[in-house]
């Protein structure tokens, strides 16, 4: 029998081989990731014609089970409508969304964060004061706030989450902004006469952009998470099915049906990992696994 000293080693040794054959991060990853969340848009880009119809109106007997009817592989809700067909149109509305909201996120961030660092100064402070202000907050609660100011619509949703999730790509342009400004190719800017906000937009931003690749499967998946947990509280578009507002129609049969709320829940944990994966595997690959 070997001494237990000796067999802690080779047992460790064997948990690291596991755990780097079942690691998920890096460009293997980033290649599934990809991959899953290409195929989710192509789901909801054909959600016409995979699921014909209007995915809200009542098609069967209400609580079919999940395959036992082979017309509603996935069952019917509480009001006969098909489960399955929620899901592929919920593709659409939630992947748009989110998607949508990050954009929107990264966007404003960009603007500020080039604002604050090309400037410096008191601008600089100002800017970063607010940045700051604004992480005090919880994302989700501001924008469950700016929501139920603005309204329950999809557009208000992306206004919202994008307004709440920009201080990250902010603070990380800023910081590439002030390393790049006092480059060369800024100085001859400079001297060419070209305008302060063309050389901070045109000049010194693109050389910052590589490190904000970092960010975006966070901010798209956080964006998506924002969104659903904002259709689950009643805080989206109606007229809209998402998967969110699924598991939010589902939770009050939870005991009963729990299939209700299992399958929008799996559809929104794909969604987000397959984002997430994505952006890690993408920003292996220009190296910047070190910025977040």
């Amino acid at each position: 029998m070997q001494r237990r000293g000796h067999e802690a080693p080779a047992a460790r040794a064997r948990r690291v081989m596991i755990a780097r054959r079942l690691r998920l991060t890096g460009p293997g990853g980033g290649a599934l990731g990809a991959t899953v969340l290409l195929c989710l848009v192509v789901v909801g880009a054909l959600a016409p014609w995979l699921a014909p119809g209007d995915p809200l109106d009542m098609v069967a007997r209400p609580l079919t089970a999940p395959f036992t009817d082979p017309r509603f592989p996935l069952g019917t809700d509480q009001l006969g409508r098909n489960v399955l067909a929620g899901l592929i149109h919920g593709a659409r509305v939630s992947i748009t969304v989110g998607g949508a909201a990050a954009a929107a996120a990264i966007g404003v961030g960009m603007v500020i964060g080039t604002c604050a660092g090309f400037a410096g100064g008191r601008l600089d402070e100002a800017l970063m004061r607010v940045t700051e202000a604004f992480q005090t907050v919880p994302t989700f609660l501001l924008a469950l706030a700016l929501v139920s100011v603005l309204g329950a619509s999809a557009a208000n949703v992306v206004i919202a989450i994008g307004l709440s999730s920009w201080p990250p790509t902010a603070r990380l342009v800023r910081a590439e902004v002030l390393r790049l400004r006092g480059a060369d190719y800024v100085d001859a800017a400079r001297v060419a006469g070209r305008a302060p906000l063309a050389i901070a937009f045109f000049e010194v931003l693109p050389g910052a952009l590589q490190p904000v690749v970092a960010l975006i499967g966070i901010t798209v998946g956080e964006a998506i998470l924002v969104e659903s947990a904002l259709a689950f509280l009643g805080l989206s578009d109606p007229n809209l099915i998402s998967w969110g507002g699924m598991v939010a129609n589902g939770r009050a049969l939870l005991r009963s049906a729990a299939y209700l709320v299992i399958f929008p829940g799996i559809a929104i944990a794909i969604a987000v990992l397959a984002v997430t994966l994505a952006g890690d595997g993408l920003a292996a690959r220009l190296g910047l696994t070190g910025v977040r």
